[in-house]
């Protein structure tokens, strides 16, 4: 017997409303890109780190796409899509800014996406998922995803934060799969080292925690 295939009612009515605003009704584009809304500011507010700055490439992303709606050829999701313009919009700014003066990890002169090497933390444990509840912890977190060379913090910001497949990330980034599953791997590396001392100073001590739970 057969099995019928899901319905991606979702992306049917993205289709739908895409077309129709092809055709002039624009006021639905409101319509489009209301789920995605918060998840862009999101984004451009973890690759910027300044809350202005967010809301205006937020808006400039959103704009921009609806000025480009007719380039959308339906090869990837909608979300991707805007996403990927999102970053991009992030990235100029950056240049236009050169808001980094300091030399984030990852970041050294002529480094490649070679392999990382971790410190060695004879007690460590992977971080306990209730933890993340604490809010003290979330800001502990975003300190250390700062702290990321600008191509770690996006990669991991997509998989880990915003759960797109390899492949979104690839697309969203315009980089291949390859680089994306690399620096993935380094940017938890490095977020491990990164959060370190709230392991070694006892943080955790107190909070029981699941064999191969993640925060990611």
């Amino acid at each position: 017997m057969a099995v019928e295939k899901p319905v991606d009612t979702g992306g049917a009515r993205e289709r739908t409303l895409i077309a129709r605003i092809g055709k002039g009704e624009s006021s639905l584009f409101a319509e489009l890109v209301k789920p995605y809304e918060r998840r862009v500011y999101v984004t451009a507010l973890a690759l910027l780190r300044n809350e202005a700055d967010a809301q205006d490439v937020a808006q400039e992303a959103i704009l921009k796409a609806f000025t480009h709606l007719a380039q959308f050829r339906g090869e990837s999701r909608f979300s991707t899509w805007l996403i990927q313009i999102t970053v991009n919009e992030a990235r100029m700014r950056q240049r236009k800014q050169h808001a980094d003066l300091f030399e984030p990890l990852g970041e050294a002169p002529g480094e490649e996406d070679g392999a990382y090497l971790p410190r060695d933390f004879a007690d460590w444990r992977e971080i306990p998922s209730e933890a993340l509840e604490r809010s003290e912890f979330r800001a502990i977190l975003s300190k250390a995803l700062a702290s990321l060379g600008q191509k770690y913090r996006e990669v991991f910001l997509l998989r880990d934060v915003e759960h797109m497949s390899i492949e979104e990330a690839s697309q969203a980034l315009s980089i291949s799969v390859a680089s994306v599953k690399t620096r993935l791997l380094r940017a938890r590396l490095m977020l491990r080292d990164a959060l370190a001392p709230a392991f070694t100073d006892g943080w955790f001590s107190r909070t029981p925690f699941g064999k191969g739970s993640k925060p990611w």
